[in-house]
C-alpha cells in the first residue's frame, strides 16, 4: 500500500499464521447466492465480485462457504459445493482471480444444520425431514431460523461430518486457497454444539465445556492433519449468546466465561486467529448485522446490556470489548467485527485492542474502499447506510447493494464511451447523481440541473421520517457530491429547467430523472381538518431543510410535532410502516388502516418481522384488507375484510402511499432531442435502490 496516510495501521500488512496479508483488512465471508449447486466452473458474476475485491486492495479475502455436506448441511441451492474433488477446477478459477493481485484468500467452511427448513417460501428444503444438530430443541421466534424441532445427530454422523470438513479444507488446499476460516458463530452447526442451550447432550459431544467444543476441536485438527501445520485456520466464534430476548436465562446460554474457554481451546487445538461476534435468541440478523439489534428499538433496556457488549455505537463496533480481552488472554491474532469503518477501525488497532479489522458490507459498498484510503481519497468511498438491502429475497437470492449496482452483475468497471456526449440530466435525486456519476466516468460532459438548493431529491425528507442512527442517508448525499466534484460535473442548483431551455442547450443526450409527484389519494372526506396529507407534510418540511440538518429537524420533532396523540395511517407499505414507527417514537398511539389484503409492501422481509414485532410490543393495531374508507371530523370509517362496518377515532389522519409517476417533463421532450431517457420515480415509482440501479444501468449504455 502507498506511503503515510491517517490509516497507517489499518493498512500495514499483517500475518495469519503462514500468511501475510497486504492490510489489516480481512474481507469476511458472506453468501452472495451467485452460483448453483449443480455448477462445477466459477460463473462471470462470481468472478467479477471477487475480482472487484481483490483488485480493490483488501487485506486478506475470506470467500463465502461452499457445501461441505450435501444436502443436510445447505439451505439454499444458489451456493457452489466442496464435497467432491470435481468441484476443485471451479474454484480453482476463482482463487486465481484473486491471486492475480497478491491478495490471499481463505475459503471458509460452515454447516446450516440446525435451521430450519424451508427457510423462506421461495427456497424449498433440499431434503426430507427436520434439520440436525446436537439436541433435539427449537425457538418459535419469527426473527429467527429454528422454528422446526431438530434432529439430534448420532455420534457416528458427527464423525462423518468433521471428516467432510477436513476433506473440503484438503479440497480448498488443492484449489489454492491459502487457508480456511471456520464459521462457528451465528447460529450454525458447529455454535449449536458449543452452546449449552442447543447442546444437551450428555455424551462425548456434550455435557461440559470440552466436550461441546470437541466436533469443532476435532474438525480443526483433522485439518491440520491433512493440510499442513502451515495451513492457517482461522476460527469465528460467539462470544456471547443472549436468551433474555426470548424470556431464556442468558446463564444457560453461550455466557462469556464459556466463549473465553472456547477460544482457548481453539487455540490450543491449532485455529491461528480468532474473529469475536454475538448471538441473541430470536434476533438473527442482529447477530452479525449488529445495527439492526437496535431496529427499531433494542430489544432488551441498553443498562440491562452485558458489559462484555459495546452497545454505545448502536452496532458499530458492537464486539470490540470482547476483542479486546480475547487479545490481551491469547497469543494468537484476533480479528474484530462488527459495522466498524475505516476510522474505528484505526482507533482499535493503534490501541491495541484487535490485530485485524473484519470487513463485508463496506467493501460491498465499495470494493475499492482500501486503495482509497491508500490514496487520500477517504471522501469517495461510497458509503454502507446500513439499508440491509444485501439481505433482500423478496425477488432474487442474488443478493445486490443500494448503492452499488454493480453487486450482482459481471460488471464492476466503468469503460469509457467510444465517442464523448453532451449529457443533460434533470433531477439531483439518487437516480439522477448516479447517472451523472457513471455518465461522468464513461468521459462524457455531463450538466446536472437540480430546481431545489441542494442535491439529493427526497433523500433528505426520508432522512428525517427514517432517523440517520441506522440509515445515514446524508452521508449518501455527501458521497455523491464529492464523486460528481471530481468528476467535474456541472451541477446548477436552484433553476427549474423547461423543455425550451434543454432544446436551447443542444445536448446529444438528456436524462430525465425528475421525480416523482405527490398525489393525495381519493378518500371520501380527504379535505376535513384532522388529515394531514403527504403534500401538506412535505410543504411543511421544506422550509425547515433549508435551515436544519435531517438529524437536528428529527430531534426537535420529538419535541413537538404537528400530529394529534392518537393517529391512524392509512396504508401499509414500506411509507406506511416507516411512519408509523416515526411516530411510535414520538409518542403517538398508531393505527394503521389498508385497503392492501397484506402489509409490508416494499419492505424487507427481515425487517418487515422485527418490525411486526416490535409493533406487537408497542400496542399497534393493523387492519388490512378494508374497504370503502370514509373520513370523517372525528375518525375513519370504513368496512373489515369480514364485512363488518367500523369507525375509529382519530385526532389526525395521515394518507402514507407511494410518489406517482410524473411525465410531464419527458412526454414534452419526445421526439426533440438525439437520445432521450427516464430513471426513478418521474417514470417508475420504487426505492432508493432501484433509482440507483436505474441510474447506473442507463448512464452505463451511453
Amino acid at each position: 500500500m502507498a506511503g503515510k496516510t491517517k490509516y497507517n495501521k489499518l493498512l500495514e500488512p499483517y500475518r495469519i499464521g503462514a500468511v501475510k496479508t497486504r492490510n489489516r483488512i480481512y474481507k469476511t465471508a458472506a453468501s452472495m447466492m451467485s452460483c448453483h449447486e449443480d455448477e462445477v466452473h466459477m460463473n462471470p458474476v462470481t468472478l467479477a465480485y471477487y475480482e472487484a475485491l481483490a483488485r480493490g486492495g483488501a487485506g486478506l479475502i475470506s470467500v463465502e462457504a461452499p457445501t461441505v455436506d450435501y444436502p443436510l448441511g445447505v439451505r439454499w441451492r444458489e451456493r457452489y459445493r466442496m464435497d467432491d474433488d470435481k468441484y476443485i477446477d471451479g474454484m480453482s478459477e476463482l482463487v486465481a482471480v484473486i491471486h492475480k493481485y497478491e491478495c490471499p484468500a481463505f475459503m471458509q467452511i460452515e454447516h446450516d444444520g440446525p435451521w430450519q427448513s424451508p427457510l423462506f417460501d421461495n427456497a424449498p428444503p433440499l431434503f426430507d425431514g427436520p434439520p440436525i444438530g446436537a439436541s433435539p430443541m427449537q425457538i418459535d421466534s419469527p426473527g429467527d431460523f429454528h422454528r422446526d424441532l431438530i434432529r439430534e445427530l448420532s455420534i457416528g454422523e458427527i464423525q462423518e461430518i468433521i471428516k467432510k470438513c477436513a476433506q473440503a479444507a484438503l479440497r480448498a488446499r488443492k484449489a489454492g486457497f491459502d487457508g480456511i476460516d471456520i464459521n462457528a458463530g451465528s447460529t450454525h452447526l458447529f455454535h449449536n454444539f458449543l452452546s449449552p442451550f442447543w447442546n444437551r447432550r450428555q455424551d462425548e459431544y456434550g455435557g461440559t465445556i470440552e466436550k461441546r467444543a470437541r466436533f469443532l476441536i476435532e474438525i480443526i485438527k483433522d485439518i491440520k492433519v491433512l493440510c499442513g501445520h502451515d495451513f492457517p485456520v482461522v476460527i469465528c466464534l460467539n462470544g456471547i449468546e443472549m436468551g433474555r430476548t426470548i424470556g431464556v436465562d442468558d446463564s444457560t446460554c453461550l455466557t462469556w466465561d464459556i466463549a473465553r474457554e472456547n477460544a482457548r481451546l481453539v487455540q490450543e487445538a491449532g485455529a491461528d486467529a480468532i474473529m469475536v461476534r454475538n448471538t441473541w435468541l430470536g434476533y438473527h440478523v442482529g447477530g452479525f448485522l449488529p445495527d439492526y439489534l437496535f431496529y427499531p428499538e433494542p430489544p432488551v433496556p441498553l443498562h440491562t446490556f452485558p458489559k462484555i457488549y459495546n452497545w454505545h455505537g448502536m452496532g458499530a463496533g458492537a464486539n470490540i470489548f470482547m476483542a479486546e480481552a480475547l487479545k490481551k488472554a491469547l497469543s494468537i491474532p484476533i480479528i474484530a467485527v462488527g459495522k466498524i469503518n475505516p476510522e474505528l477501525g484505526e482507533e482499535y488497532l493503534e490501541e491495541g485492542r484487535a490485530d485485524l479489522i473484519g470487513m463485508h458490507r463496506a467493501l460491498m459498498c465499495d470494493p475499492e474502499l482500501p486503495n482509497k484510503l491508500a490514496t487520500g481519497k477517504r471522501d469517495q468511498i461510497a458509503p454502507c447506510t446500513a439499508c440491509g438491502t444485501c439481505l433482500d429475497q423478496s425477488t432474487t437470492f442474488l443478493r445486490h447493494c443500494r448503492i452499488n449496482a454493480s453487486i450482482g452483475t459481471a460488471q464492476y468497471t466503468v469503460e469509457k464511451a467510444e465517442k464523448r456526449k453532451e449529457v443533460v440530466i434533470i433531477g439531483g435525486g439518487p437516480a439522477g447523481m448516479e447517472a451523472a456519476r457513471v455518465a461522468a466516468l464513461r468521459g462524457h460532459g455531463i450538466s446536472l440541473y437540480e430546481r431545489s438548493n441542494k442535491p439529493g431529491g427526497l433523500l433528505s425528507v426520508a432522512s428525517v421520517v427514517k432517523g440517520v442512527e441506522l440509515e445515514n442517508l446524508p452521508d449518501m448525499i455527501r458521497y455523491f457530491k464529492a464523486q460528481l466534484a471530481v468528476l467535474g460535473v456541472k451541477i446548477h442548483q436552484g433553476k427549474e429547467i423547461d423543455s425550451s431551455t434543454i432544446e436551447s442547450l443542444k445536448p446529444d443526450v438528456v436524462i430525465v430523472a425528475s421525480g416523482g409527484k405527490v398525489v393525495d389519494p381519493e378518500i371520501k372526506g380527504i379535505e376535513s381538518r384532522i388529515v394531514l396529507t403527504s403534500s401538506m407534510l412535505h410543504q411543511m418540511l421544506k422550509p425547515w431543510l433549508k435551515l436544519f440538518s435531517p438529524r437536528m429537524i428529527g430531534w426537535l420533532t420529538k419535541l413537538w410535532l404537528p400530529v394529534g396523540r392518537k393517529v391512524i395511517v392509512i396504508g401499509s407499505g414500506l411509507h406506511g410502516m416507516e411512519l408509523a414507527e416515526f411516530l411510535i417514537k414520538r409518542g403517538r398511539e398508531v393505527t394503521i388502516v389498508d385497503t392492501a389484503e397484506v402489509p409490508g409492501e416494499g419492505m424487507l422481509d427481515f425487517r418487515m418481522g422485527l418490525i411486526m414485532d416490535w409493533f406487537d410490543g408497542k400496542g399497534v393495531t393493523l387492519i388490512n384488507g378494508v374497504k370503502d374508507i370514509e373520513i370523517t371530523g372525528k375518525g375513519l370509517n370504513f368496512i373489515t375484510k369480514n364485512g363488518e362496518q367500523m369507525a375509529l377515532a382519530a385526532d389526525t389522519i395521515i394518507p402514507a402511499r407511494p410518489l406517482a409517476a410524473d411525465t410531464t417533463l419527458l412526454d414534452e421532450l419526445q421526439g426533440k432531442v438525439p437520445e432521450l431517457y427516464a430513471i426513478g420515480d418521474c417514470i417508475d415509482p420504487k426505492m432508493i435502490v432501484n433509482a440507483i440501479a436505474a441510474g447506473w444501468n442507463t448512464a452505463s449504455n451511453i
